[in-house]
């Protein structure tokens, strides 16, 4: 099951596409986030891609697949492309990562809790 979830607490299961570019649209500078998350009964691991409008007014576009290890960053100035990524990542299209240069920043989560935002 997908699940969207915003620093403000607002959760929706299985959100459509709209309600997605909705929630990027709705972030303000800042703390502002956006966590796609999917979740399984039964299966171990994290597997999400948020985003965090930065105060430079810049995106910063994080994915993790299942494990601390797994986990990528990346910076754009470009709203149309994370919703792009974040559409086709929600949809579990293999192409999503390709407009972006990623960095792997897993070894910061060593412990293997998810990270925050922020």
């Amino acid at each position: 099951m997908l699940i969207a979830t915003t620093e403000a607490g607002r959760v929706v299961k299985k959100p459509s596409k709209p309600v997605i570019g909705t929630m990027l649209a709705s972030l303000h500078r800042g703390n502002a986030h956006l966590v796609l998350e999917r979740v399984e009964d039964g299966v171990e691991g994290n597997w999400y891609v948020q985003v965090l409008l930065r105060d430079d007014n810049t995106y910063q576009l994080e994915y993790r697949d299942g494990v601390a290890t797994e986990h990528y960053q990346t910076r754009t100035i470009s709203q149309k492309k994370v919703l792009t990524a974040m559409l086709g990542w929600a949809a579990g299209r293999g192409d999503w990562r390709d407009a972006f240069m990623w960095n792997n920043i897993g070894s910061q989560f060593e412990t293997g809790e998810a990270p925050q935002l922020g």
